[in-house]
């Protein structure tokens, strides 16, 4: 099997010769030490060393401060960069209540900021023997909690839900105008999206699940069926604790669930497999809180052959969470890779 195939495989759940894998994404601070340790330039060869199957791309975003489609709507009330940005600090919107007030904000225009040319080029730069997963993000969530702050915006959900959804709603168009000039731009090149927004804490939902039914869910699966209008497989990511969810993103239409936190509670790999495994596949499972930065290759390896032995196939394995931070150790990083080949 190739990559390709083997993704394939791993999403519709059927036999495979081994799992598939995604590296993540390694953070910038990250980087220097990772290519010093596998002797390379790019985070391109490190890649290919470890013959990862999937290839990310960014949206190619012209905006200040951020330049990044995730960090494009700045609803912050004092403008810093994207690494400043939190869900709690006073947003735009923390004193609005009429629903007409959403004109008042600056959105930005897709159209003006994502340069399709380039979209492409980046696309098609991409080996065509792995799988290119452009990385959407379209938090719609998390950006509506922004432009609130987070205690106003789930007060808001409560007392004033036509101001909150008139946001989230607006929020939701942005992405939908955003993402179909991103998919139309690399039609027949791209293969993948991750979108998300973190709904889990290490506990649980950090909102009650029908509170999530109705007022966000309506727009993950707008997200999810224009994805898969221009013939896409869809990742969807949420950091922490998501199990009683789970059966809400199968039905939208979610291909693939990143990642498993491995340390939250209710993720154990056998419990989601024994009651979403027919109906989901899954991305992540090896411990990026604690086992890939203080582990062992040994330990690793047995997690990894544990997670085969549970998932023979409809599990990417990878780190759990998207970001190689620069404490997880390059030595654990290829027993991952290394058990995953082994036969």
């Amino acid at each position: 099997m190739d990559s390709r195939e083997r993704f394939y495989c791993t999403l519709t759940r059927q036999p495979l010769d081994y799992p598939a894998t995604w590296l993540g994404i390694p953070d910038k601070n990250a980087i220097p030490g990772l290519m010093k340790y596998f002797g390379t330039k790019t985070v391109e060869e490190i890649k290919t060393i470890l013959n990862d199957d999937i290839w990310p791309v960014e949206v190619p975003f012209n905006l200040a401060p951020n330049y990044h489609i995730a960090g494009s709507l700045n609803f912050a009330k004092t403008l810093g960069s994207n690494d400043e940005r939190t869900l709690t600090a006073p947003g735009y919107f923390e004193d609005f209540d009429d629903p007409e007030d959403i004109k008042l904000f600056d959105w930005p225009s897709p159209s003006k900021c994502i340069d399709t040319k380039e979209s492409l080029e980046r696309v098609k730069r991409l080996p065509s023997n792995k799988i290119r997963m452009g990385m959407m993000w379209s938090a719609h969530f998390q950006d509506a909690c922004s432009a609130f702050g987070m205690e106003t915006a789930l007060i808001k959900m409560l007392m004033n839900p036509e101001m909150f959804l008139a946001v989230i709603n607006r929020i939701v168009d942005y992405y939908l105008e955003a993402n179909a000039i991103f998919y139309e731009a690399t039609k027949g090149y791209l293969d993948a999206v991750l979108i998300g927004n973190d709904f889990g804490s290490q506990t649980g939902l950090i909102v009650d699940p029908e509170l999530l039914r109705q007022y966000v869910f309506k727009g993950t699966k707008k997200l999810v069926d224009q994805a898969k209008s221009f013939g896409l497989k869809v990742i969807h990511h949420s950091c922490g604790s998501i199990y009683e969810i789970i059966p809400d993103l199968a039905e939208i239409g979610v291909d693939c669930i990143h990642p498993i936190q491995a340390l939250a509670a209710n993720m154990e790999p056998q419990k989601l497999k024994d009651n979403f495994g027919d109906d989901i596949a899954f991305c992540g499972g090896v411990d990026a809180q604690n086992l890939l930065v203080n582990g062992s290759p040994d330990q690793v390896d047995t997690k990894v052959t544990e997670l085969r032995s549970i998932f023979p196939t409809g599990l990417i394995i990878s780190p759990s969470h998207e970001a190689i931070l620069p404490d997880t150790r390059p030595e654990n990083i290829v027993a991952l890779f290394n058990a995953v080949r082994k036969h």
